[in-house]
């Protein structure tokens, strides 16, 4: 299935789960991926603890539940490469409700870009 047409027809609700150094786990809520011609993901993240982990351990996951049904994917990711308050992340970027000055205080802005390692659907183990 490609990604990016699913993303951009399904409504939903994401979570990104991810680790630190030690194991110790956080999940937290994520709008829906970007998803790049090269196949692979982006998300955009404030310096919050989901962005300090990936600075220790690139793995994270990602689950995607469709709106209103028990259907939906598990994203497993590693991280690449991040770029930070660049001309890319405010395009990207899909929530326009805060002003300029209310953005620059709120810190600045990651775009992380993942390899995504393997999908599953949300349920099951994909196999028939």
């Amino acid at each position: 299935m490609n990604l990016k047409i699913y993303f951009d027809s399904v409504k939903g609700i994401g979570v990104l789960s991810t680790s630190d150094i030690n194991g110790k786990v956080n999940a937290a809520i994520f709008s829906k991926p970007h998803i790049f011609a090269d196949d692979t993901l982006g998300l955009i993240m404030r310096d919050r603890l989901t962005y300090h982990n990936l600075q220790t351990n690139p793995h994270a996951a990602y689950l995607f539940i469709e709106e209103g049904t028990y259907q939906g994917k598990r994203l497993y990711l590693t991280k690449i490469s991040q770029e930070k308050d660049t001309d890319r992340i405010n395009l990207l970027k899909r929530r326009k409700s805060l002003s300029a000055e209310e953005d620059q205080q709120k810190g600045p802005k990651y775009l992380l870009i993942f390899k995504i390692d393997k999908i599953l659907p949300l349920i099951g183990s994909g196999e028939n």
